[in-house]
């Protein structure tokens, strides 16, 4: 795959036709003729973790999604129109779905036939699409949040819902090629009842006033977005304006009830994005905030924070501790808009790029603050000796630190283990030179995937070195490394019976992070 390339098409003119593209027969079309050129597009993309997530044969270059929220049978009914383009000769092709009653399909505005199976929405349109070709894909749906799923992207609340798509549950909430890969212009129309808000991600560009007492609200993200990135919520909140550092708009979205007392947290945010923006550079979006999901359910998502791309998802009872408890998470996933949202993760074995870059910044916020972190340490210095000592542990339980699978991908080794390369590096080449490579990096993949190979061919050539043998021993190595500057430290022996995930709870979370 390229992982660079991302087709473009105009996002402002999806508003404009999706509206349109819903409107049609429902009626099945007839499947390609034998003798159309082209084949079925293959239904992966080939990661390494999720084989069976997204799908080739075309590349997406535009969402819109207009979403719809019955408060009174809490359903969602929506139509989700894709703009893509071929890379090959197509009889059928597939987006990644699963949950969603679908009712109809459109490709260039005449009907297609489909089927669901397993994960998978396969899509025969009316005639083959030629190589290269631009066409929209128009999908209409329902779904029920509540309904039961091996794995969700829905978040329920009392009032609504909000979404956590990380790592593969996007496309239980809309039709998708639901890999970080393949990252698309965003817009979002999210109609609901009178006294409750829609938000989504990016920022606010049409407010309408509709019969039957509801409001649709549409927003745009002005850069790429991953689908596992997508934010929209709906329930009983009110939007807080405020001005971070060089005139940056900051939203945050906020339960009515818990505004006030929530403030305190809100109002660190321009602040930390100060600190952040004098070692990685210019904040990378056009917004950031925070979404204090409107739960106290502890099973709500089983995370602390998720970075949806522009607006942070967090459960609100986490915001309420006093700074020193939630300053250093709180970096952790502001850091993620540069790591992992702007430069997205080519594959999901190259997740430790997002995770060990988040806590390695969100460590020295902590630090320099004199904040002791959850094992009573206040130095990056000691917790690395700490985390070097559990290194081989670590490699015996859960892989290198670049070679995940789907059961431990969010375990310790992504992010301490993440972060130990990273100091690792620093140690090898000094201050100042890593400093220049992690901007080179996120300069040069702003918007784009990148994997870790990108990331060691950066760092040898902003070093002057060849860092591919020091890093690839790093990152793919099944024993820790010496420490450069570091001779005296040592390795813990490796114990069996210590062989246990490094997680503080089970499923796909942030909550291994050495931040917490």
């Amino acid at each position: 795959m390229r992982y660079r390339t991302r087709v473009t098409a105009p996002a402002a003119a999806l508003i404009g036709t999706a509206a349109a593209l819903t409107a049609g027969s429902t009626a099945y079309a007839r499947p390609a003729d034998p003798g159309d050129t082209g084949s079925p597009g293959p239904e992966t993309l080939g990661d390494p973790v999720f084989p069976s997530l997204g799908n080739d044969g075309y590349r997406v270059a535009a969402y819109h999604l207009d979403i719809a929220y019955d408060a009174t049978t809490r359903l969602v009914d929506a139509t989700a129109t894709l703009e893509i383009r071929t890379t090959r000769p197509l009889t059928r092709f597939s987006l990644d779905a699963l949950g969603l009653d679908i009712r109809a399909v459109r490709v260039a505005g005449r009907t297609a036939a489909f089927e669901q199976a397993d994960e998978k929405l396969r899509i025969t349109p009316d005639r083959a699409l030629p190589e290269k070709a631009w066409a929209t894909v128009c999908v209409e749906y329902s779904a029920d949040p509540r309904r039961s799923l091996p794995h969700t992207g829905w978040v329920v609340t009392p009032d609504g819902f909000a979404v956590c798509g990380q790592p593969n549950s996007a496309h239980t909430v809309f039709p998708c090629n639901d890999h970080p890969s393949d990252k698309a212009d965003f817009t979002f129309r999210v109609t609901v009842p009178n006294g409750l808000r829609g938000v989504a991600g990016g920022l606010l560009v049409r407010t309408e006033n509709l019969d039957g007492g509801r409001t649709a609200y549409t927003y745009r993200s002005r850069s790429p977005m991953a689908t596992e990135l997508v934010q929209i919520t709906v329930g009983d909140y009110v939007v807080k304006d405020r001005r971070g550092p060089h005139g940056l708009p900051l939203r945050d979205v906020v339960p009515t009830a818990r505004a006030a007392a929530l403030e305190p947290a809100l109002s660190l945010t321009p602040g930390q994005v100060d600190w952040l923006e004098q070692r990685l550079g210019a904040f990378p979006f056009e917004t950031y905030g925070l979404l204090p999901c409107n739960s106290d359910d502890p099973n709500a998502f089983d995370f602390t924070g998720l970075e949806t791309q522009t607006l942070t998802l967090y459960k609100p009872n986490f915001l309420l501790q006093e700074e020193k408890k939630i300053g250093s998470h709180m970096m952790h996933e502001l850091v993620h808009s540069y790591f992992g949202n702007s430069v997205s993760p080519a594959t999901w074995a190259d997740l430790w790029l997002n995770e060990g870059h988040a806590d390695f910044y969100g460590l020295l916020y902590r630090y320099e603050r004199g904040w002791p972190d959850s094992l009573g340490l206040t130095t990056m210095e000691a917790r690395m000796k700490d985390t070097y000592a559990r290194g081989d542990q670590w490699r015996h339980d859960s892989g290198p630190v670049a070679a995940p699978n789907a059961v431990n991908l969010f375990d310790s080794q992504r992010y301490l283990g993440g972060v130990l390369v990273l100091y690792a590096l620093r140690q090898a080449v000094g201050d100042e030179v890593f400093a220049a490579v992690e901007r080179t990096f996120l300069d040069r993949y702003r918007n784009a995937s990148a994997t870790t190979e990108d990331y060691i061919a950066v760092a040898s050539q902003v070093s002057g070195q060849d860092q591919s043998g020091f890093l690839r021993e790093w990152l793919y190595g099944t024993s820790t490394p010496r420490m450069p500057g570091h001779p005296d430290w040592t390795v813990t022996p490796v114990s069996p019976s210590l062989a246990v995930p490094h997680v503080r709870g089970n499923g796909h979370h942030h909550d291994a992070s050495a931040t917490l």
